[in-house]
């Protein structure tokens, strides 16, 4: 099951801006806030993406993240590491040839080891399980285990600067990002969510489906019918509530505008290829250990760390 990968590039840092005023939505959230804080926590480490300081790998900027995380978000609470496995991205690298096809692996460098052993290494030194499944990138191993977490009663918490996990908030989900110009970790929840995008999470994945996601090679409908924008495709999305049902509102009425009508009839096949490359899977054979999910041992944190941090001198 375990196998030994280089690290993808980052997904860009989530966007973010005011957030206005709060809905009836952000009301309810706020009712679920004491369910959340009376369940455990468990969370889950996308670890390749803070193997980068912007484009360039650094391991340094993986210790950085990683103290941080550790001292002032974790902290005892129990943490699943999850990397990419070898050749994660050749299912959806088959549906679309452009994805990802710009990312590559860090050299070793001057180390011996390879730098996921090094990774590896910390985080079981510092008693944190890690997770790398053949054939299944890091995401969809997130997603199978998260779900997994959330129906044995935990809230769980995402930690990666990746946009993709932002289909999987809930009330019993949330993430927590690397701000790189704070220089510290921001949590974002399902009131963010609502406040930012005034709709459901669920939302998120048919509304990137028709924008496209550059930073993945994923193309969006503007592409091939550059009227469609971003501001039409959040108000269909959210009239609609999910792609596959404004596609096929689409395909026997008028729904939009005629560059839109035509956009969503005529590349309907392009949009539901995009849903199967971006919509994350939650059906990997990978199932969650009661060994992962105790309190974490943080004795060893600061020896391993600074440690870590010397290699560097």
């Amino acid at each position: 099951m375990m196998t030994t990968v280089g690290f993808a590039l980052p997904n860009s840092l989530f966007s973010f801006r005011s957030y206005g005023q709060v809905t009836q939505k952000d009301v309810l959230s706020t009712i679920s806030e004491e369910s959340w804080k009376k369940k455990k926590r468990v969370f889950f480490l996308d670890v390749s993406p803070l193997c980068y300081e912007g484009n360039k790998p650094s391991s340094q900027a993986f210790g950085h993240w990683l103290s941080l995380f550790f001292s002032q978000v974790s902290l005892t609470d129990p943490v699943i590491a999850v990397l990419d496995g070898e050749e994660g991205n050749k299912r959806r690298r088959e549906l679309l040839p452009s994805y990802k096809a710009h990312r590559k692996s860090p050299n070793p460098g001057r180390n011996s080891k390879r730098p996921h052993q090094f990774v590896d290494e910390v985080l079981r030194k510092c008693n944190v399980p890690v997770v790398r499944i053949e054939g299944h990138e890091a995401d969809d191993v997130v997603a199978t285990l998260m779900e997994q977490a959330v129906q044995r009663g935990y809230r769980a918490v995402i930690a990666s600067p990746d946009k993709d996990f932002k289909q999987l908030i809930s009330e019993n989900v949330q993430i927590v990002i690397p701000l790189a110009d704070l220089k510290r970790w921001s949590f974002y929840t399902l009131k963010h969510y609502h406040a930012q995008y005034n709709c459901d999470p669920q939302s998120d994945l048919s509304f990137r489906c028709i924008v496209g996601d550059e930073v993945d090679g994923v193309p969006g409908i503007q592409h091939v019918v550059p009227a469609f924008g971003r501001k039409t495709a959040m108000k269909l999305v959210r009239k609609h509530g999910s792609l596959e049902s404004l596609l096929n509102a689409a395909a026997v009425r008028t729904v939009g505008r005629p560059y839109a009508q035509e956009a969503l009839t005529k590349y309907a096949d392009y949009l539901r290829r995009n849903y199967q490359v971006l919509a994350l899977k939650r059906d990997v054979r990978v199932q969650i250990q009661e060994e992962w999910l105790v309190e974490r041992d943080t004795s060893n944190d600061s020896e391993v760390l600074s440690n870590f941090f010397s290699t560097f001198h």
